[in-house]
């Protein structure tokens, strides 16, 4: 069986450094097996209980997760391992780390349990891959976990982002994440692990009755749960201060409102999380009302940045449970049309002699086209335009159109609906405005949709200004020529317009906007106006000293030597970006494979 990559691994995730050596079990040397069975291949985490292994179980010639918890002086892991044994083996769930085996020697105790592919909430949230919607998708399962727990009297006591497993390969419902780490769960039919007055758990995810050491019931778990989605939806823990002194005092206490730091999610939702947060645990809901809220308001959520888009897959480490058909909504159609129903204008009624049909119903035709099949039609036309032009005695022509539209579909794979969008970038070039196109550009869903878009505004500007030999951004390169000098010749367009500007370090600008528009999500959140335009003005500054440092680099180059409305194009595509994402909203319900920009759609 092919091993899944170290980055690909997870299991019961541990929180802090363990002091002692961490050195491998006793009798895992070498070649030996570790208790007859188990050959130990890596270290895969580590913390204040002990050590996590990938192992390798050579009798069932499976991949094992071990934890080693080392014994103490006064023995503290032995009774520690037989409880989260005792309490896992309770448990039977598709949201529970499996545990299969508890062993022991002179020096550690084993926990032999399932090896789950994936990553654990705490890093996903730290990479900032979790999308609204996956965080409501993450505790609908884990409420089907913890429900299944109750119900064998089990309360795991210790739920937070680093005891969630995001499954490798999300499944529908219960299957998208795996609660770990019951070794301080308490069992209800058998006599306690600690005093009366002890404390077990992570301070800043317990529940205040746990805090105080009073016994505690379901309603624990279900506030650790909704603090932990709270963090998850927010990007803090409310409880967590500077020291765990700060942390103590603020337990208890009634926490700020979910609706208060997200005014975008679901009233109902908020609401819900809040309740689960009472200070009184006879006032928090039960964990089937909490699921039942989070089910209802998951398909209202955003789903943009998170585990359904490519890039947030292939950059955290989660594969996609099954592919997803690409669907294009009818206002994206339409758009999509209009869009391309322009250029065809343009293209016939500016270039090459004499059309083979009118403008305008050329224009109709590839805006009815490109409405029914963005994509295929898209192709057609665009090999249709450059035929035209290379058979009409203009191959130089058909030479520089055929650039920006051979590059956009490579740089934009599946996105037929944007294909025609980068041509935005010339049309604000000619009002003097190009450096505004990364901003539209970071309306895109997507990192490597915006940051695509992006560069091939650029390649379109490029080819813009070869044809009308006008400063678009930086103006046309050194050496080149006018159309007139090279539209009858293939030749003389390489030689005379795509040479020079290709032989310059113009396209640098393609990396520098991409960078740009794939971060603005970050800047421009949607959830609070000021904050979206200070932090909006910051990225307008960075953009335009990124473009200043280019014109260092590429004045040598051009006729123009530095980028044309540098500031004023920034600061205006900026402030169109904070309010087209003020009126679509963070939560917008968009949809998996969605191709569109962040415009509302009624």
């Amino acid at each position: 069986m092919e091993r899944p990559p170290p980055e690909e691994l997870a299991t019961a995730p541990l929180e802090e450094e363990v002091t002692r050596p961490l050195t491998r079990p006793s009798g895992a040397a070498g070649e030996e097996l570790l208790l007859g069975r188990y050959r130990l291949e890596r270290r895969l985490g580590s913390g204040g209980h002990g050590v996590v292994w990938l192992a390798r179980d050579e009798r069932l010639e499976r991949d094992v997760a071990v934890k080693a918890i080392p014994r103490g002086e006064d023995d503290e892991g032995s009774p520690r391992a037989e409880r989260e044994a005792r309490a896992a083996a309770r448990l039977n769930h598709p949201g529970i780390v499996a545990l299969y085996e508890l062993a022991a020697d002179d020096d550690t105790v084993y926990l032999v349990s399932e090896l789950v592919e994936g990553r654990t909430y705490a890093e996903l949230l730290r990479e900032g891959a979790l999308s609204d919607r996956d965080v409501a998708c993450i505790g609908v399962a884990l409420c089907g976990a913890l429900a299944h727990a109750h119900g064998r009297g089990v309360i795991h006591r210790d739920i937070k982002p680093q005891n969630v497993i995001v499954v490798a390969e999300p499944a529908a419902g219960e299957g998208f994440a795996k609660l770990a780490d019951f070794g301080v769960a308490h069992l209800a039919d058998l006599d306690p692990l600690t005093r009366t007055g002890d404390v077990v758990g992570t301070l800043a995810y317990m529940a205040p009755e746990q805090a105080e050491g009073q016994r505690v019931t379901e309603s624990a778990d279900v506030y650790s749960l909704a603090l932990t989605l709270y963090e998850g939806w927010t990007g803090r823990n409310p409880v967590r201060a500077a020291s765990p002194a700060a942390t103590a005092r603020r337990l208890g206490s009634r926490l700020p409102s979910l609706a208060e730091a997200r005014r975008d999610l679901p009233p109902a939702l908020c609401a819900a999380i809040d309740a689960a947060l009472d200070p009184d645990p006879l006032a928090r809901p039960a964990l089937e009302d909490l699921r039942r809220e989070l089910a209802a308001a998951r398909r209202r959520l955003a789903d943009e940045g998170g585990l359904v888009e490519t890039a947030a897959l292939e950059g955290s480490g989660i594969r996609r449970a099954a592919p997803r058909r690409l669907r294009v909504s009818l206002p994206e159609r339409l758009a999509a049309g209009l869009a391309a129903g322009a250029l065809a204008l343009a293209a016939l009624a500016l270039l090459g002699p004499k059309p083979p049909l009118s403008p305008l119903a050329g224009a109709a035709l590839a805006a009815a086209s490109v409405a029914l099949l963005p994509r295929l039609a898209w192709l057609a036309l665009a090999a249709g335009t450059v035929a035209w032009l290379a058979l009409a005695d203009e191959p130089g022509t058909a030479l520089v159109v055929a650039l920006p539209l051979v590059v956009t579909p490579l740089l934009l794979p599946g996105s037929g609906p944007l294909w025609s969008l980068p041509a935005l970038a010339p049309l604000l070039g000619a009002a003097g405005l190009a450096p505004a196109f990364p901003a539209l550009a970071g309306l895109a869903r997507g990192t490597w949709r915006r940051a695509g878009l992006a560069a091939a505004g650029v390649v379109w500007l490029v080819a813009a200004e070869a044809l009308v030999f006008e400063a678009l951004l930086y103006g046309p390169a050194h050496g080149a020529e006018p159309r007139a000098r090279w539209a009858q010749s293939a030749a003389g367009a390489a030689e005379h317009a795509l040479g020079p500007a290709l032989e310059s370090p113009v396209l640098l600008t393609a990396l520098a906007w991409a960078a740009a528009a794939a971060l603005l999500p970050l800047v421009v959140r949607g959830r609070n106006a000021w904050l979206d335009a200070v932090r909006g003005v910051g990225w307008a500054a960075a953009l335009v000293a990124a473009t200043g440092g280019l014109d260092d680099v590429i004045g040598g180059y051009t006729r123009l030597g530095a980028a044309r409305g540098a500031a004023a194009g920034a600061l205006a595509g900026v402030a169109l970006a904070v309010v087209a994402r003020l009126l679509r909203g963070p939560a917008g319900a968009s949809r998996a494979g969605d191709t569109s920009l962040g415009w509302p759609t009624g």
